[in-house]
């Protein structure tokens, strides 16, 4: 995953080599005779080493299409919606609620995010039959736009990777997937838990790694969701009622391959990829955990700690990110401010837009994304397609950077050649990147789920 040029790039070289070979062979036959066996090894060598670049290199991995849910309307959760639920809930104590109204009103979320379907529903207490309605609703929407983009059958695909953070019920979601779609008998699936808002992120990772250990052309499925029904929180707990304000309804389902042909037909190709795992600090461990309050309600606190960890693990990854990203220039620059930090000061942060021209950012709440702004040393500009995903959409989990890929191709901003980052932050603690390029320019598809709304951003979110 790390090539530095193109496979085309590769081959050009690689034949230009031949042929500087050939040429310098005809000169030194005429010139010098007693050479010839020496070039001539050096020819075979070469014509060797091409032979074998060309048997065993890796596929690319490819992007082909991608699909984010988008609920029906009638599931919108407007602050008027938000403050009836809660002032109807026998739960929640009043001090609770204004916490959570002031959480909300200062959130960056705006009026057209997406609730779970209790919400909803005369009974305000969530049952496993809810989460389940919610993660099918998601899912079903998602797959079934996707293989009607993609133009691809489910009697093709051979891996399904299904990644929700806090909802793992039995049979799996994955195993949902398979007797949906009447999937092949020997169809591989995954199904990842616990990983929090970085499992998309990951959940492609996964799906590279498995594809390039094939040397059989393949397809794999991902599905990123998340469940809020079963992780509603309804105790005191400061900490854990942020949860209730700021997450919200999403899913996106991507389909990735191998197949070199399909290449004309993909969105982009993956260049990079990059997990950092940061668990073995206690703090960083702690920091978004999932536990009982002391009345014996589960939920996951947010700690005030949270940013901070962000932070500093942010400035770690990077440190691995940057030696493979970053032209020449900025990586010198960058090498010589970390050598010449003494003192306990910080190396100074290379400039990652010379590196990239779009940024999917960790859309996890307003001080998520104005912490990495600050770490990373970005204008407003930047930071615009999280900022405007989180007004519109919430914080989505771990489908949230597909929330953002979206905004850039209703904006009609990414033009075949450009590079893309996406950064995801998640517990445990973990930083997960990926870095695409594109191979076509962006397109206005009938289901982006902005397609009703992007001439009306970006907006003033805070």
């Amino acid at each position: 995953m790390k090539p530095l040029l193109s496979q085309v790039h590769l081959l050009k070289l690689s034949f230009l080599v031949l042929l500087s070979f050939t040429t310098l062979l005809l000169h030194t036959t005429l010139s010098y005779p007693h050479l010839v066996p020496l070039l001539l090894s050096c020819a075979a060598c070469a014509l060797f080493y091409l032979l074998h670049h060309l048997l065993t290199r890796p596929h690319p991995i490819l992007l082909l299409n991608y699909s984010c849910y988008k609920p029906p309307n009638h599931r919108k959760c407007t602050y008027k919606v938000c403050e009836e639920f809660v002032r109807h809930s026998a739960h929640l104590t009043h001090e609770s609620i204004e916490f959570m109204r002031n959480i909300y009103l200062k959130s960056g979320l705006g009026d057209e995010t997406y609730a779970p379907p209790f919400i909803f529903e005369d009974h305000s207490h969530p049952t496993l039959k809810c989460a389940v309605q919610e993660a099918q609703e998601g899912m079903f929407s998602a797959v079934d736009s996707l293989l009607s983009k993609a133009q691809i059958g489910p009697n093709l695909i051979d891996h399904v990777i299904v990644t929700c953070g806090s909802f793992s019920p039995s049979p799996s979601l994955s195993s949902l997937v398979v007797n949906r779609y009447k999937l092949k008998p020997d169809v591989k699936t995954y199904n990842l838990s616990g990983m929090g808002c970085s499992s998309g992120v990951l959940a492609i990772d996964l799906a590279s790694r498995v594809l390039r250990s094939s040397r059989k052309v393949q397809y794999a499925l991902v599905i990123v969701t998340e469940s809020i029904s079963l992780n509603w929180y309804f105790g005191d707990n400061r900490s854990m009622l942020v949860t209730n304000c700021i997450f919200r309804v999403g899913c996106a389902a991507a389909m990735i391959t191998n197949d070199p042909k399909r290449r004309r037909v993909a969105k982009m190709e993956l260049v990079h990829s990059l997990r950092t795992h940061h668990g073995a600090d206690e703090g960083a461990y702690r920091a978004a955990f999932q536990e009982e309050d002391g009345k014996g309600n589960t939920g996951i606190s947010l700690t005030k700690d949270l940013i901070r960890v962000a932070g500093v693990n942010l400035r770690e990854h990077i440190k691995v990110l940057a030696p493979r990203v970053l032209p020449m220039s900025q990586l010198a620059q960058y090498v010589y401010s970390a050598v010449v930090a003494v003192g306990g000061k910080k190396a100074v942060v290379p400039n990652f837009t010379a590196a990239f021209e779009h940024m999917c950012v960790h859309t996890g709440g307003k001080a998520v994304i104005e912490q990495v702004g600050r770490v990373l040393r970005l204008d407003d500009s930047v930071t615009e397609p999280a900022r405007m995903s989180l007004h519109r959409f919430g914080n989505t989990s771990c489908s949230l950077v597909f929330y953002e890929l979206a905004y850039f191709e209703a904006k009609q901003r990414v033009k075949r050649g450009d590079r893309m980052w996406m950064l995801a932050f998640g517990t445990g603690f973990k930083v997960g990147s990926l870095v695409w390029r594109w191979l076509r320019d962006a397109s206005q598809e009938s289901d982006n789920p902005w397609s009703d709304c992007i001439d009306a951003y970006p907006v003033k979110a805070w």
